[in-house]
């Protein structure tokens, strides 16, 4: 396993390097608890700490705390959009977004991704490297800190391929939903995938409470190809029982997350195969209108054509909604925000 900075670590972890370096186990327990609940971002914060202490983490232990490069506000509806700078130089972006039932955070889970979605601006460039469990962490750790405001959803499907990730995602998860930490319940939390088959299956076994979200993006394999990579490696034949079988072993409702591009797979008869095909399966469809990006040609599909989308879908008595769109006025969609830094940046170089 790769060395884990100590927010990344859980507390019976902390305990242990904490014996490591020479100090009672229960100062495991004071940093855990400085760190992921009280959320602090120095060890000068942890003022029950003594001074030599601090200073002995400050020198062995990297403490991960995410740097503010740019914040933008949404004058439609409050969105909030955030890139920060890791302590790589790297930078990720993350949204912050308030609903009538509380506040909820859409982080990332890798510096780029490496699964080439056709439409979104996060697989620009590819992957650069997975974040640690502290970097998702701290992701929602700074926004509550800058709102001042608690955090109650989160949801994974920012830039990168969460399943991708798989063992830093499993940490973030464990952390996040700790009664000792910030206690978000795991059935506030969503993943999203575009269908890394045989992870499905093992995030089953892992007796998490969370929902699923495939990005499914296409009713047939021929389509789907076309608009993400991912499909010629996995067929639908083999993703959807995937998604079934993780219905069955923790009875969450499964996601379908679906982003309609005018003319590639909008039309009436995309609705009636798309209702074929998860008919029978307990899910949400939701219907997201694609966001342009200059370096692909895709245009969002008119109102008329979502509406008629939608209304054939619920005609076959599919659970559909489509999804509000956010921060349209600032760089709202996944990779949109630092797409447009690192172009200005290499601009300027």
């Amino acid at each position: 396993m790769e060395q884990l900075d100590i927010k990344s670590l859980y507390e019976d972890e902390i305990q242990e390097r904490m014996l490591s370096l020479g100090e009672k186990k229960f100062r495991g327990k004071q940093v855990y608890e400085w760190l992921h609940k009280k959320t602090a971002g120095s060890y000068e914060e942890m003022s029950n700490l003594s001074k030599g202490l601090q200073e002995k983490l400050k020198e062995q232990e990297m403490l991960v705390s995410l740097e503010v490069v740019e914040e933008q506000i949404s004058k439609i509806d409050g969105t909030r959009k955030y890139l920060f700078r890791l302590h790589d130089g790297h930078v990720i972006e993350s949204v912050w977004m308030k609903y009538k039932h509380g506040n909820s955070v859409c982080i990332s889970s890798q510096v780029g991704c490496r699964m080439g979605c056709r439409f979104c601006a996060s697989t620009i460039g590819g992957l650069t490297r997975s974040l640690l469990p502290s970097e998702m962490l701290d992701q929602i750790y700074r926004i509550q800190a800058i709102t001042g405001e608690r955090v109650s959803n989160v949801v994974v499907m920012g830039t990168g391929e969460p399943l991708d990730n798989y063992d830093n995602l499993l940490r973030f998860i464990h952390i996040i939903s700790d009664e000792k930490g910030q206690n978000i319940s795991q059935r506030n939390i969503t993943v999203s995938t575009c269908g890394i088959v045989p992870k499905i299956y093992e995030l089953a076994k892992e007796g998490l409470g969370i929902t699923l979200a495939l990005s499914l993006h296409a009713p047939n394999d021929e389509k789907r190809k076309e608009l993400m990579p991912i499909a010629y490696k996995y067929s639908l034949d083999e993703v959807l029982p995937a998604c079934k079988d993780y219905f069955d072993k923790t009875g969450r409702r499964l996601t379908f997350e679906y982003s309609l591009v005018g003319g590639k797979n909008d039309s009436e008869e995309d609705a009636a195969q798309l209702a074929g095909l998860i008919r029978g399966l307990n899910c949400h469809v939701n219907l997201i209108p694609v966001n342009p990006i200059k370096e692909r040609d895709f245009v969002q599909s008119n109102k008329k054509v979502i509406e008629n989308f939608k209304n054939k879908l619920e005609k076959y008595r599919i659970n559909v909604t489509i999804r509000r769109e956010m921060g349209r006025d600032i760089d709202g969609a996944c990779g949109q925000l630092r797409k447009s830094y690192l172009d200005i940046r290499e601009n300027l170089s």
